[in-house]
């Protein structure tokens, strides 16, 4: 084999990979927008209900994601992939059943185990697939399907719900994934070849990766900043009369990460995490502020475009750093700790900057996440300084 073909990102399994990918972000993000309007149109509950279909899902998530990394030593990727795109597709058809509130929040806790673990597995799988010279334009890559998701599903689910019951939508969607669970038998997957031995004893090595725990840390700052975007743009917009335009704000959010992601993951890769890093963490913060001081919808899609060209290079660049942390028999483990840390900072961010609105208002609130995301890059300086920001020596014998 060549060294163009063995450096080569766009195989057939990496595709399929992207592509299961995309469909399960776009179930959860569709899911994660019309569920609250479900709540309180059809099962006739509160706004504080509304908010627990996402919380109960997020918390599940949160509390499987650590044993994520075992569970796919354990069974295999392939076999983990398979079970739980599966099971993620099944919890989907559940909620065309499903007519009570605390039935929901059961089959959204049921649902988000699934979710938690197969986004974990599809990310080390497909980290295993990119070569280690490529690693940050590939991961970037494959980060976009999410970025389109983001966009889709929620457009997708708002536009259908005006014309279609919500039992009709769940269906639909239902189906969606399983076209994404046939694509699963067509990811060809090199497994390891240690397996994990069963212990009545988990460590916290069985847990999580320690050597991805410091950029963890530093994805929980950013991931807390960003839940101010996820959690309340759309009150935010709808508070300053911009509300029409809140769909605008996500077309430019996204456009502007599908059109940097080539560009700054070559750049990862070429000149290092730091050459995009440092000036993506500014942008960002840049966005923040000009999102807190918006009045207009000009203003409003231009802190958009930056926050996309901010945080869209973020995400993929600070999970690469933490499989390349690890041993390649480890992404799994690596995957889990990044999103455990991740996770925890959107939750965290809602509750807490919820807090903040409520008290000082939206304009505060971004500031506020501006200051964070400032913070975050002294911690980035201070954990490559102190850890280094280094390929693994397995990755440095692929190439």
């Amino acid at each position: 084999m060549n060294q163009s073909a063995e450096q080569n990102i766009w195989t057939r399994p990496f595709f399929m990979a992207l592509l299961n990918n995309f469909f399960l972000f776009l179930v959860f993000y569709s899911l994660l927008t019309i569920l609250p309007l479900y709540v309180i149109d059809q099962l006739h509950g509160t706004e504080g209900q509304a908010g627990l279909a996402t919380t109960v899902f997020l918390l599940s998530a949160i509390l499987i994601r650590p044993f994520s990394g075992k569970i796919i030593e354990i069974l295999g990727k392939k076999k983990t992939l398979i079970i739980s795109v599966m099971l993620f597709g099944v919890s989907s058809f559940i909620y065309f059943w499903v007519h009570d509130f605390y039935l929901l929040m059961g089959v959204r806790f049921f649902h988000g185990i699934w979710f938690s673990i197969g986004s974990t597995v599809l990310v080390a799988i497909a980290a295993d697939m990119i070569p280690a010279s490529r690693k940050g334009e590939g991961l970037g890559y494959f980060a976009m399907s999410m970025n389109v998701a983001v966009v889709v599903g929620p457009f997708l689910s708002l536009a259908l719900i005006r014309w279609i019951p919500y039992a009709s939508l769940f269906m639909g969607l239902s189906w969606i994934i399983v076209i994404g669970f046939l694509c699963t038998f067509g990811i060809e997957v090199t497994e390891d070849a240690i397996k994990a031995e069963v212990s009545k004893r988990l460590t916290l090595k069985d847990l999580m990766e320690v050597k991805a725990i410091p950029i963890a840390l530093v994805g929980f700052l950013t991931s807390f900043a960003y839940s101010g975007i996820m959690s309340f743009i759309s009150v935010y917009a709808k508070s300053i009369g911009l509300f029409e335009s809140v769909s605008l704000f996500f077309v430019v959010f996204a456009a502007a990460m599908l059109l940097s992601r080539p560009f700054t993951g070559r750049l990862f890769d070429q000149s290092g995490p730091n050459a995009v890093i440092y000036p993506s963490l500014f942008i960002f913060a840049i966005g923040l502020v000009l999102l807190s001081m918006t009045h207009s919808v000009a203003l409003l899609l231009m802190a958009g475009t930056l926050i996309g060209l901010g945080y869209g290079a973020l995400l993929p660049s600070f999970q690469t750093i933490s499989i390349q942390a690890a041993p390649k028999r480890r992404t799994g483990h690596a995957t889990a700790t990044f999103f455990i840390f991740y996770d925890l900072g959107i939750a965290v961010g809602s509750f807490v900057l919820g807090l903040v609105s409520s008290e000082l208002g939206f304009p505060v609130l971004y500031m506020l996440c501006s200051g964070v995301v400032l913070v975050t890059v002294a911690a980035y300086k201070i954990v490559t300084k102190r850890r280094g920001v280094a390929v693994n020596q397995e990755d440095v014998l692929e190439l």
